[in-house]
């Protein structure tokens, strides 16, 4: 994943696609990636966003978590 840069990560898959929806809804492209391991289902889910959105979408999400 050339140029994409991981922001953030947690096992609650739900809150992890919420926040993309914020950035996609700011024109923030965003991807979720599943680490989680399918038997055993421990292990987090990675929130991506190109390497050149990395500074307006933390300042987002951080924005986003003190509300």
């Amino acid at each position: 994943m050339e140029g994409w840069r991981r922001i953030y990560s947690s096992g609650n898959l739900q809150y992890v696609s919420l926040l993309k929806h914020l950035l996609e809804s700011n024109e923030i492209a965003a991807l979720v990636l599943s680490k989680q391991d399918s038997a055993y289902l421990f292990g987090d889910h990675e929130l991506h966003v190109k390497a050149e959105d990395v500074i307006k979408a933390v300042r987002l999400i951080e924005k986003h978590e003190r509300e």
